[in-house]
């Protein structure tokens, strides 16, 4: 079994350069009660993202009653989280919400980030085929040995959910394909860059293939020029890498010498780790004639839309722990002997720059909900015997 000492060092690194970022921005944001907010946040993530290396979870406490047979006597249920790309918030939050929801129904539940090498993610998941693990949740396996290694997962009896992969997976019987909705979320963001630049704009777009959701995201845009002929595309690029957002700011940098002012009006970034990268490059140079339109979010994202001058105007995002804790109830349902969907898309939000900045308070993870109405809460999945469970092992 991995150890997940490294993912913690990550994100407990991201967390430190996020914290020092905010101490030096003077006040462009000033972090006052929020901090607080979002350190507690980063310590219940970082605590929950030991729990690979054998740490302590809640054990069976005896029977339950009214739930399903598989959890009635308290028998353990182990599960195996798996998400090839990491080293960043929105890793560290869908596993915290996946850890989180397994283990308030009683799950020991590991947790394991490949960091997007694709040898380590494989040997992970072939690793704990060779395990007790009852259950699997699979992140971001966009490519075909994906879909054999959870068909010889499937074979041997254990239940999976995948996130953002391979679409070949929703064929394999008994296995649930969940995504983002990845096409409302490109919407919601393209939809605003037109409307903003009253469909007339040279734009910036930000992306990266091969990936599932990029597939999809990229299939809106392209419905949105064809549909929008004002609207022209300057230049596209786009690495995920483990320092994506670095390398992303020198190539946008780099094109900024390129283009003088007036030639690029606004940038699509596909991913959030892309619209940081832009940001950082845009305010550099000065160049805040262009708005930034992203995808997802995170602390850090927050941080950088609410900074004075920031050129990041909008992102589409849906919150990341509660795709963890909605793929967790998935798999419970899957491991009771429930009926579940082949395919189920969570539901995206726009969040606006205006929204943030009109806040009392600093914006982050924890009181997003306070500013975007339903963010963060779904009863998707959610079943009566599982507020029991809950009940349960609460005491």
């Amino acid at each position: 079994m991995y150890s997940t000492a490294f993912e913690t060092s990550l994100f407990w690194r991201g967390f430190f350069i996020f914290v020092s970022h905010a101490d030096q921005s003077k006040g462009e944001y000033q972090m006052k009660k929020g901090i607080k907010n979002v350190f507690l946040t980063a310590v219940a993530s970082a605590l929950l993202l030991t729990g690979c290396g054998g740490g302590e979870t809640k054990t069976a406490s005896g029977p339950v009653e009214g739930v399903p047979e598989r959890f009635a006597k308290g028998e353990e249920v182990k599960i195996k989280v798996i998400r090839k790309i990491g080293g960043d918030d929105h890793t560290a939050q869908f596993l915290a919400g996946a850890k989180a929801e397994g283990e308030a129904l009683g799950f020991k539940v590991d947790v394991f980030t490949a960091n997007g090498d694709t040898a380590k993610f494989h040997d992970a998941i072939n690793q704990g085929l060779q395990q007790d693990y009852d259950g699997f949740i699979i992140s971001h396996g966009d490519d075909a040995a994906t879909v054999d290694d959870v068909k010889k997962l499937v074979e041997k009896g254990k239940s999976v959910v995948t996130f953002d992969s391979n679409p070949d997976l929703a064929q394999v019987e008994g296995v649930t394909l969940t995504s983002q909705d990845d096409e409302a979320l490109a919407t919601q963001a393209l939809d605003q860059l037109v409307k903003d630049q009253n469909g007339e704009a040279n734009i910036v777009y930000l992306w990266v293939d091969g990936f599932p959701p990029m597939v999809r995201r990229n299939k809106v845009y392209q419905e949105t020029l064809k549909a929008n002929p004002g609207i022209k595309e300057v230049e596209r690029f786009g690495v995920a890498a483990a320092d994506t957002s670095v390398q992303t700011q020198n190539a946008v940098s780099a094109m900024l010498n390129k283009h003088p002012k007036g030639e690029i009006d606004a940038i699509f970034a596909t991913w959030d780790a892309f619209a940081i990268g832009a940001a950082r490059a845009i305010k550099e140079a000065g160049r805040d004639e262009i708005k930034i339109y992203g995808i997802d979010v995170s602390n850090a994202d927050l941080q950088e839309i609410q900074g004075e001058d920031s050129p990041w105007k909008y992102t589409a995002a849906v919150d990341p722990k509660l795709i963890g804790e909605v793929n967790m109830r998935l798999l419970a349902k899957k491991l009771a002997g429930e009926e579940t969907p082949a395919t189920y898309d969570l539901e995206a939000s726009l969040i606006s720059q205006e929204q943030l900045q009109q806040s009392k308070n600093p914006v982050n993870m924890v009181n997003l909900a306070e500013i975007i109405e339903g963010w963060g809460k779904s009863d998707a999945f959610l079943e009566d015997w599982m507020e029991k469970l809950k009940e349960h092992y609460k005491k």
